[in-house]
């Protein structure tokens, strides 16, 4: 008889495990359908809303990928029609997996995003490794892609390049990161709201370039002959065939490429796409502090997502027509290569600085959630039990007292002062993306996130398609069709194995931390069965 999930002693699970017991008496007494647990009170205080979670999504997903990954889509499709295709996708593509990490986030109790959805799945093992993975290595290195972002922006806007491998590129990169970090130690509300003032600040990047692209069209349509923008969008056809130049200045011919060749660039031209789309599963990670998580959770994914592809599909059209359409693909800053074509240095200076905050935003979010999924992995006894503290620093929490409030004994007992911020996971977030700053580099780190990232997509929406069979009477507030999970599960797994094969040397670095993950695993849990005997 296989053993049940048990949240507390950190019992195993076995893989693809028979629904718990107390569900199935559960069941058996009323007709109404067994949920996947009861949902505690949890570690955080439930004081976000739809519009906070909303917010947090918008400003994790648009990041500096709508303003850099336009040129690196641009090289490896036929024509600009076909890029906006590629973005509307890409843009489905995270639609689905979204939608299928709610109907998890709503049937399943739980902190730390995938992890107790892979745990109540296939069992503990591969949850702590979701966990594992994503406190040691994910987070991390997105919190270090966008640090070197943040300061490679400034740097781009002073007229300077090739300087990201430089000590002090790597150490200002580092004091970004602390910045953000400490602004998030503050406290949950703080940074919320901090966090709505970049989404301001990104509506505010986007819609500049877009009514920079209107103000084109209007002008070129009533003179013609004024010579504004790109002019190639009112001259050329949007689907038809053309010659690209590459940035190492080679041209890509598609009437002498086989069709196997095409299908390789437009898969490079996708998986730019979902890399500008990540961040689309993180409004999970906070469903812990929703006050109505079956009613604000959809609601939030299903609005912030289609604004999101909407933003990223008009600010691309606003490329084209703002830029000749041979420069778009040997620009990696194509945001601020537009507008200092059309407005001159002084306004491109200004895109840049705007695009700084854009991704000072998406860290600010990042370092929220990676502090949370420390906590959840924390709170399993996965990681030490400091990790699991919320409000202060240390083992043990500052009261009242201790800072020097009066009253001593004779007063009411002591308050425990808390900010609400996981301090301690936030410190232990930025000092690992301190190290990816130090020993890595941009592009090594976001392959390496790809890969760590989609490899457990795959497995929590095939988990999502596995329960759909196996707990058919689950309590799912949100389920979308079958063939949105199947959509994902078979693009993820593209994604993954096509990546792999690609960069083999960034597969085993994955590998290997999973191997060190095991062994962690394994010797806390015969620890505790050493204390217990």
């Amino acid at each position: 008889m296989s053993s049940t999930l048990n949240l507390e002693d950190g019992e195993e699970r076995p893989l693809l495990a028979n629904q718990q017991v107390s569900q199935i008496a559960s069941s058996a007494e009323g007709n109404a359908p067994p949920s996947a647990g009861p949902r505690d009170e949890g570690t955080f205080t439930k004081n976000l809303g739809a519009l906070e979670a909303f917010a947090i999504v918008i400003s994790i997903v648009i990041g500096s990928g709508v303003f850099t990954s336009p040129g690196s889509i641009d090289t490896n499709v036929q024509s600009p029609g076909s890029a906006l295709v590629v973005w509307l996708i890409g843009g489905v593509l995270a639609w689905t997996g979204a939608s299928t990490m709610v109907e998890l986030g709503t049937a399943i109790p739980g902190e730390g995003g995938v992890q107790p959805y892979l745990q109540y799945i296939f069992g503990d093992v591969i949850g702590f490794l979701a966990a594992w993975t994503w406190v040691v290595a994910l987070m991390p290195a997105t919190l270090a892609i966008l640090s070197i972002v943040f300061v490679e922006s400034i740097y781009s806007a002073m007229g300077v390049t090739d300087q990201a491998a430089k000590i002090e590129h790597k150490l200002f990169s580092i004091v970004v990161l602390v910045v953000i970090s400490v602004a998030n130690s503050i406290s949950t509300k703080a940074s919320t709201r901090l966090n709505n003032f970049f989404v301001v600040t990104k509506f505010a990047s986007i819609a500049a370039v877009v009514i920079a692209g209107i103000v084109v069209i209007i002008l070129q349509s009533t003179d013609p002959d004024r010579d504004v923008g790109g002019g190639d969008w009112a001259r050329k056809p949007w689907f038809g065939n053309r010659e690209v130049t590459n940035p190492d200045g080679s041209k890509t011919d598609w009437n002498q490429l086989g069709e196997w060749e095409i299908l390789g660039h437009y898969s490079a031209a996708l998986y730019g796409a979902l890399w500008a789309y990540s961040g689309w599963d993180k409004a999970i990670y906070i469903s812990a502090e929703l006050r109505e998580p079956t009613r604000q959770l959809p609601l939030a994914i299903n609005s912030a997502i289609p604004t999101i592809v909407l933003c990223f599909i008009t600010a691309n059209a606003a490329y084209y027509i703002l830029l000749p359409w041979d420069v778009i693909a040997t620009t990696d800053s194509v945001a601020v290569t537009a507008i200092t074509r059309l407005l001159g240095r002084g306004f491109g200076i200004v895109a840049a600085v705007l695009i700084c905050l854009v991704v000072a935003g998406s860290l600010l979010s990042n370092s929220f959630v990676a502090g949370r999924m420390a906590v959840a992995a924390a709170n399993k006894n996965w990681l030490p039990r400091p990790f699991a503290s919320v409000g202060h620093i240390g083992l043990k929490p500052r009261t009242e007292d201790e800072s020097g409030s009066p009253g001593g004994d004779d007063a009411t007992p002591s308050r425990t002062i808390r900010s609400g911020a996981p301090i301690n996971s936030i410190m232990l977030s930025a000092i690992l993306a301190a190290l990816y700053i130090l020993l890595g580099n941009f592009r090594a780190l976001l392959t390496f996130n790809g890969l760590g990232e989609y490899s457990f997509f795959f497995l929590t929406v095939l988990g999502a398609i596995v329960l759909r069979f196996r707990e058919p009477q689950l309590r799912r507030p949100y389920k979308p069709f079958i063939l949105v999970p199947i959509v994902f599960a078979v693009v993820s797994g593209f994604v993954v194995i096509r990546g792999a094969f690609f960069a083999p040397i960034l597969a085993l670095v994955i590998v290997i931390v999973w191997v060190i993950g095991l062994g962690f695993y394994w010797a806390r849990k015969r620890l505790a069965a050493r204390q217990v005997d």
